[in-house]
């Protein structure tokens, strides 16, 4: 015979991690591009499925909380879409559906979700082709609008000073937040082109027309602080829930007598030579999170790790703040810290997680994970990630909780609990935490502690091991990430 005691907790819930232990609360995104990967194109649909399925379950294996997957890598879609043709990335032909049709953005939702994980739709803004003379399928609207595309370096560009193109973007983003459950649209580095010496952008008759007497480099800027605030708007006005997050080069500015705020560094420049002012974006709420590329090691001449980590830490300006890691450099450059290890892994994720307004790493590229490159998966499975963690709190989004789960109830083999039907707000809650902890321990406290998060999950239930007597938790997670206070159920050992 079994105990069976519901608990309801009253008092304020507290969130903090355990001292020494691996954050409650902490970012573990992993990137996984499709531009310029064969082997979408090389597989079958089921082949495709399959490899999907294996790539999330070995990033969840490693303790990733969230997929940050390639949907757009070339004003194309691995999506159904009816704004941009099928990726050829996806098809091996631009413009030609996969075979049979499928919908690889919401199988990534779907798998995602069923695990706990969060996935957020990667798009490159500008971006239309990848070498030269590549040709375009004839839907795609380079043919209907050649005036408004710009050729540098041998590849094509949307030109960024034209607002019809910029609010073109934002309808991309507009359609997929509109048929798409994505917790986030990501967009990394690739804003104006990366410069090639001695080739000038040519987007002299859009200044020439737009530019309204500026500076050049300014009135670029602004057409991306344009398409950033657009994005922004449209996503607050649709599904104000959903994150918008940045990953940039990892300087914004080098030190110097123009800008001694910069970093103390030596390297190209987000504000000067790719026209993105990004810290103006977290200053002005335009965007949920910046995830800046630093991807060098400690040590480094001319972008130092070390460096940089404190300098963005600095300038977060109250969203979140994640840092970029490259994995094959942290697994093939030496510490510095007199530990002696082989790699740099764990000196650089505790030296992330000093900073308190730093919360999570998100590791280039995932595909170097699920293959396990230098032993990385294993490394952050037993150790650096050896625990579930929640995506962290986007407390500006609502002040609100989420609403407490009503019950928690054993049918013999599993726990379930009551559910609130979504309302279509920021507050609804989507997904639940389930903890375990022993009998008689405080709930309050058991859910401090990520040793004691058994899952995260969208299903209202969860089935428990053999060995299940003792306290079972379970708190609710709105749309914001912010957490319900617990509810429980005790079982004690049958007699």
């Amino acid at each position: 015979m079994k105990r069976l005691t519901t608990f309801l907790a009253s008092a304020a819930l507290l969130c903090l991690s355990a001292s020494g232990a691996n954050p409650k609360e902490e970012f573990r995104g992993a990137w996984l591009h499709t531009v310029h990967q064969g082997q979408y194109a090389q597989q079958t649909t089921e082949e495709n499925k399959a490899y999907l399925i294996d790539q999330l379950d070995r990033l969840q294996a490693a303790g990733c909380n969230a997929v940050v997957f390639q949907v757009r890598p070339s004003a194309d879609a691995f999506y159904p879409s009816e704004l941009e043709p099928w990726s050829q990335f996806l098809s091996g032909t631009a413009g030609k559906a996969p075979s049979p049709v499928w919908d690889p953005l919401q199988f990534m939702i779907d798998e995602c979700h069923s695990r706990g994980m969060e996935l957020h739709a990667w798009l490159n803004p500008y971006r239309v082709t990848t070498k030269a003379n590549q040709k375009l399928p004839k839907n795609h609207i380079y043919h209907k609008y050649p005036e408004r595309f710009l050729s540098y370096d041998g590849k094509l560009y949307f030109d960024p000073g034209l607002p019809e193109n910029q609010e073109f973007i934002i309808s991309v983003v507009d359609d997929i937040i509109s048929r798409y459950e994505v917790d986030a649209i990501h967009m990394d580095d690739y804003f104006y082109p990366y410069p090639v010496a001695g080739k000038a952008f040519p987007d002299d008759a859009s200044f020439a027309k737009y530019g309204n007497g500026k500076k050049l480099a300014d009135w670029r800027r602004e057409n991306v602080d344009l398409l950033i605030e657009g994005i922004h708007n449209r996503l607050q006005e649709k599904k104000p829930w959903v994150r918008f997050g940045i990953s940039p080069f990892g300087v914004f500015r080098n030190k110097s007598a123009a800008y001694p705020e910069g970093s103390d560094t030596k390297a190209l420049q987000n504000y000067d030579d790719l026209y993105a002012d990004v810290l103006l974006w977290t200053e002005k709420g335009w965007v949920d999170y910046m995830l800046p590329q630093l991807y060098w090691e400690i040590g480094h001449s001319r972008a130092d790790y070390a460096a940089l980590v404190p300098w963005w830490a600095q300038h977060a300006n109250g969203r979140h703040m994640y840092v970029g890691q490259d994995v094959e450099k942290r697994m093939k450059v030496a510490s510095t810290d007199g530990s002696g290890e082989p790699t740099q892994l764990r000196q650089t994720v505790n030296m992330m997680r000093q900073y308190p307004t730093i919360q999570g790493n998100c590791w280039w590229p995932g595909y170097s994970i699920t293959r396990n490159s230098g032993g990385v998966a294993d490394s952050l499975a037993v150790d650096l990630q050896s625990t579930i963690a929640l995506v962290p709190a986007y407390e500006w989004m609502t002040t609100e909780t989420a609403p407490q789960v009503p019950y928690v109830e054993f049918n013999g083999k599993a726990i379930s609990w009551g559910t609130t039907e979504p309302q279509g707000k920021t507050e609804d809650v989507v997904k639940w935490v389930v903890y375990y902890a022993p009998e008689g321990v405080d709930m309050l406290e058991a859910i401090k502690d990520a040793k004691n998060i058994r899952a995260v999950t969208m299903t209202p239930s969860y089935t428990l091991p053999k060995e299940k007597a003792g306290q079972w938790i379970v708190t609710g997670l709105n749309r914001a990430n912010r957490e319900s206070l617990p509810v429980g159920v005790t079982l004690s050992p049958a007699h």
